[in-house]
């Protein structure tokens, strides 16, 4: 049998890769949604565009809704990601892994810190997300074969769930919506395009698809320079903003959603409340079962998966009841410590190899929507 990290994707999914116009190693991206469980795996067609070719049922993800704040809060973060060829961890202690990129430059402005978040196998988590292990193999699977074929980093999504302005409404007065807003934008570009948003940091605030004018850079701590976005962009994302203050509006008025709120971190001074008990948890000392402030257990959306899930599954229109489990085992924010990440990739192009023509690609695929 292959070693674990070199096993196949089944046939199945590889047929509906070929009929629906995408090679093995082409590019993917990555999208989760906390509240519907929900890892969903994005591949490039050949027009440019991507698709959606699987759905994972998450396994176990920790903390609430919404963003991470300091190593130890045992959140899983939230945000825009990139992976490369370096964070994939074949000899995982948790069957495969990769690391998402925790803390990103958006994280590192606003002084938000955390080590070693993944997505891994094994089914526990202190702030990662897991997965069934033969999950993480197709997970895997498709990220290697992107690698080999050129892909220099593929694109995580992670959402605290599908923003609609059903669910938009339904958080409007949580503390995290600021946050939740900024992401939708980027969320909002894929929605338009299809294609991986463009993601830079200024004015400690993600920016979307845009283009820093007369050569200067972006800063994540310093203003944001003079930028502009394709028009073509601009005017598509107008369109749905539109619809979406329509839908937002009608929803506020109506307030008929029999779908409670799942619970959320309520800001900096709660992550720090916990990252104190999870080290007097680590130094042996007698603290309660549940980080404090904490309104249900720290593993939370356990869920039972199919060892070999579909190729493709519908989005869940509710999520599945969470089951309390507050494993005894797991570490917390240093998940794979105890396994040796493996030295650069020889596979992993240079860092500094973007696409090129951004611009011009995007305002070509977005002349695609018919297609």
């Amino acid at each position: 049998m292959a070693p674990k990290a070199e096993r196949q994707l089944p046939q199945s999914i590889l047929n509906q890769m070929q009929a629906r116009g995408m090679a093995k190693t082409s590019p993917i991206m990555i999208r989760i949604f906390k509240e519907e469980d929900e890892l969903e795996v994005w591949k490039q067609r050949d027009n440019g565009r991507y698709d959606i070719i699987a759905t994972y049922e998450i396994c176990t993800w920790s903390g609430k809704l919404g963003p991470k704040f300091t190593e130890g809060d045992r959140q899983a973060p939230e945000g825009f990601y990139s992976v490369r060829p370096h964070q994939m961890n074949p000899r995982s202690n948790y069957h495969l892994a990769f690391n998402m990129g925790f803390p990103n430059a958006y994280d590192r402005a606003n002084g938000r810190t955390g080590q070693h978040l993944m997505v891994h196998g094994a089914c526990s988590s202190a702030g990662c997300y897991s997965m069934e292990d033969g999950q993480i193999e197709q997970i895997y699977a498709f990220a290697r074969d992107s690698f080999r074929g050129g892909q220099t980093e593929f694109q995580v999504q992670a959402f605290p769930f599908r923003m609609t302005a059903a669910n938009m409404a339904r958080y409007r007065d949580d503390p995290n919506f600021e946050f939740w807003q900024m992401l939708k934008e980027g969320y909002d570009h894929f929605e338009i395009t299809r294609v991986p948003p463009k993601v830079d940091v200024c004015n400690r605030r993600y920016v979307f698809n845009s283009y820093a004018e007369n050569g200067r850079d972006f800063s994540p701590t310093a203003a944001c320079p003079p930028m502009t976005q394709p028009e073509a962009l601009q005017t598509a994302y107008r369109a749905h903003q539109s619809s979406f203050d329509t839908a937002f509006q009608a929803a506020v008025a109506e307030a008929t959603s029999t779908q409670p709120a799942s619970p959320t971190i309520t800001g900096l001074s709660e992550a720090r409340q916990v990252a104190d008990w999870s080290r007097r948890r680590a130094r042996g000392e007698s603290v309660s079962r549940l980080p404090p402030n904490m309104s249900q257990p720290v593993a939370t959306a356990v869920a039972a998966a199919p060892a070999t899930p579909a190729p493709v599954a519908a989005a869940a229109s509710t999520p599945p009841p969470q089951v309390a489990s507050a494993p005894e085992t797991v570490r917390q924010d240093t998940t794979e410590a105890g396994a040796p990440i493996p030295s650069e990739n020889p596979l992993r192009a240079s860092a500094d190899s973007e696409p090129t023509d951004m611009r011009g690609r995007l305002g070509r695929l977005l002349g695609m929507f018919s297609n």
